[in-house]
């Protein structure tokens, strides 16, 4: 029986894994890049190292792509770009645990443009409800600063995008899409990075750290996903990744000493539910997740 369950159990224990490998290396980010390179260096330094590694991993030019094809890679990478320098700018001043909390509108409001299924609305207006708890509105004393939420908010449109371009390109190698994404990702994030060059080059050890930060928050995970979404049905994988929230208020909790307040972890809770609930009610479709 132990023979036959533990084969079910690897594909789950691989999407845990992704989730708490980019939570880490996100804290590893804010921690130790952020007060010195900022959001952009550090955004910078994770898309190009994720660059390269994947594109030594993956090796696409193997691989014959039409124009029509990279016209969409390059919208993809572009959106996946400013997906991560948004949400790396929000990080600055707001949680890691609602700034992802935030981002899952994203996602879900793609879920409901694709099915229109009452429920997805249903499952959106969930989600919104939770973001409205911590919005910083009048009369409403979250505590958060606007700016970082408004960031979130912008991550979240990236990813919806995202979605949205990366269906148009689901029939190639999902390997091949991401590494030539990232170039592209890339020419969006190292023209802003660039501004905190002078920090990089005075502390060289902010290199070694960039490329750690960029295998465990995005090689790693992505590598994961995509070993768990062969092994896996869509819907139960969904499931999975709406812990993401949860996942990474824990973490950032242990190890950036980020305390929630009771509305806040309620905001999560909503997302979190809005995320499972639109997965189980969702109908089959291929699932595309930010790196």
């Amino acid at each position: 029986m132990q023979s036959s369950a533990s084969p079910r159990l690897v594909p789950f224990l691989m999407v845990l894994g992704s989730i708490l490998s980019m939570g880490v290396g996100t804290s590893l980010a804010k921690a130790f890049l952020f007060p010195l390179v900022g959001a952009t260096g550090t955004t910078a330094l994770r898309t190009g190292f994720s660059a390269l590694v994947l594109l030594a991993l993956f090796r696409p030019w193997r691989r014959n792509i039409t124009l029509r094809d990279l016209k969409f890679i390059a919208l993809y990478g572009v959106t996946l770009g400013s997906m991560n320098l948004c949400f790396y700018l929000s990080l600055q001043t707001i949680p890691f645990g609602l700034a992802v909390a935030i981002e899952f509108i994203g996602p879900l409001t793609v879920t409901v443009l694709y099915s229109r299924k009452p429920a997805d609305f249903f499952w959106i207006a969930l989600a919104v409800t939770g973001m409205l708890l911590i919005l910083p509105l009048e009369g409403n004393h979250s505590g958060l600063d606007l700016t970082g939420v408004m960031f979130a908010l912008a991550a979240a449109c990236c990813w919806g995008l995202y979605i949205i371009f990366g269906k148009m390109v689901s029939h190639l190698p999902s390997g091949h899409t991401v590494a030539i994404g990232l170039v592209f990702a890339s020419m969006v994030t190292l023209p802003v990075g660039l501004l905190d060059a002078g920090a990089i080059l005075a502390h060289p050890y902010l290199l070694l750290i960039g490329l750690v930060v960029a295998v465990v928050s995005s090689s790693l995970p992505m590598s994961l996903e995509m070993a768990a979404l062969k092994r896996l049905p869509h819907k139960t994988f969904g499931i999975l990744v709406s812990m993401e929230p949860a996942v990474a208020a824990f973490v950032a909790f242990f190890m950036l000493s980020e305390s929630l307040t009771p509305t806040q972890v309620l905001a999560i809770v909503f997302s979190i539910t809005a995320g499972v609930g639109s997965a189980m009610t969702s109908r089959p479709r291929a699932t595309v997740l930010p790196t």
